[in-house]
Formats: C-alpha cells, structure tokens, sequence
C-alpha cells in the first residue's frame, strides 16, 4: 500500500513521478489555495476564510486522517499533521499531502515500532514519539498532532510561537486552556457570539486531542464524533503538563 494507491476527497492525489538522472520528482494534483498555513497565520485568517469555513475545514482533515487510519488496506500513520501540510483547493477543501514521514502498520494494527530519532515538526510531534515512557506510538500520534493544529486554527498563532520570539509568553496550550476554562470566552481569538459555538467545540476537541498519554486521547473516529454532537454534550479535559514537544 502506498500514497499512489490512496483515493479520498481530504487526501491529496498522485498522478505520476519523473526521474531524470539524479533529479526526482512527485506529481500531485494542482491546489490553487496553496496551504492552511498561508491563511491561519496571516493578519486577519479569520476575516479571509470565517469560522465556518475554518470548521468545514478541520472536519475534512479528520476525515482525511480516518481514511488513512482505518480504510486503506495497510494503515499509514501521517506522523506530520500540520497547516503547512493541508492544502486547499479551489472550493477550500481540504486535502492532507506531504507523506515523506509517513509509516505504514497492519490493518489490525495501530501502533508501529519506532527507530531513529523522533518524526515530525516541533510543536506538533506527540510527547510518546520522543519517549515510549509516554506509551506506544500509533495513530494516536496523529491525533495529537491535529489537536494542536485545531487550536492553532482557533487561535491564529503558531503553538511554539511564544517560546522562539518571546520566553516570558505563556505557552500556547497553557494561554488557549486557561481562557477556555476560566469562562473568559475566547475574544482574544476573534470570536464573535455568533462563531462562539464553533470556536468553542474546536477548542474542546483540540484539547482532548492533545492529552499527553495517548490512553487518554480519542481515537479520529472518536474525533469525528465529537464534531456531530452539540457543544453541551461535550465535556472539559483535564488540564495537562504543557511543554514543548
């Protein structure tokens, strides 16, 4: 099973390769709004894509992510769930690309061993693909990854952001939980009471992604049914020990 075999709406699709020599190439199909990146961390993201656009497209990603997890004949965990690796199409849809640090496992499996050192971009690598204290790594690994990505998507800024330009800046995952759970509301996210709902499930799902043992985290299909129930269904996580991973 590979990239090439793969065929779903929220994942991206290869058409082809060349090889010339020495040079390689990848041929994927064209997506004329770039990547997620490009959007979130501009001056006003939401202003650009509005908070339903930004729900329609966390829903894909995860979407995307249970297809790669449970409907292909091998498994692939992505291991590199971040905005800059989400392109949009021209309608905004989703669509999950760059597998360079994808592994494949078993159909009846979830977890992978590990060899080497940890995969993925800082900010986003769940705590047990640094250490196996944490617990095994699997597809869950994703799951962390996309949390993080959720809250980024609600808050606008990058999760490392404070601790590369400024130390003295609470950590993103410390900032986002303490206005959630403090009912301060999430006007520092540019939310209005009319998006509340929206930016509010977001957050909770994000923070549920990310719990540190990946015992505690929902698995994506789990994810996906969180997004179908009302913001009153949904309970507050615990909150974690935050750190850079």
């Amino acid at each position: 099973m590979s990239i090439g075999r793969t065929s779903h709406v929220n994942v991206v699709t290869l058409f082809g390769f060349c090889l010339e020599g020495s040079k390689r190439a990848l041929i994927y199909e064209y997506m004329s709004n770039s990547s997620l990146d490009k959007f979130l961390y501009s001056e006003n993201p939401k202003e650009v894509l509005g908070w339903e656009r930004l729900y329609e497209i966390a829903l894909g990603i995860a979407h995307g992510l249970q297809y790669l997890h449970y409907s292909c004949n091998t498994r692939i965990i992505h291991f590199d769930i971040k905005p800059q690796n989400i392109l949009l199409d021209s309608d905004f849809s989703p669509k999950i690309a760059d597998f360079g640090l994808a592994k494949l496992c078993h159909t009846k499996e979830s977890k992978v061993s590990m060899t080497g050192g940890a995969r993925g971009t800082i900010g986003f690598i769940a705590p047990e693909v640094h250490s196996r204290t944490f617990g095994v790594v699997s597809t869950k690994s994703d799951v962390y990854s996309y949390g993080m990505m959720l809250l980024e998507m609600v808050g606008g800024r990058r999760n490392v952001k404070s601790i590369v330009e400024k130390s003295s800046e609470k950590y993103f995952p410390d900032w986002i939980y303490d206005h959630f759970s403090q009912d301060e509301g999430l006007q520092a996210c540019d939310v209005t009471s009319e998006t509340t709902e929206i930016a509010r499930k977001m957050t909770l799902i994000g923070l549920w992604c990310i719990q540190v043992l990946p015992m505690y985290r929902p698995t994506i299909t789990r994810v996906l049914e969180m997004f179908e129930r009302s913001l009153n269904e949904l309970d507050m996580p615990p909150k974690q020990n935050f750190s850079l991973t």
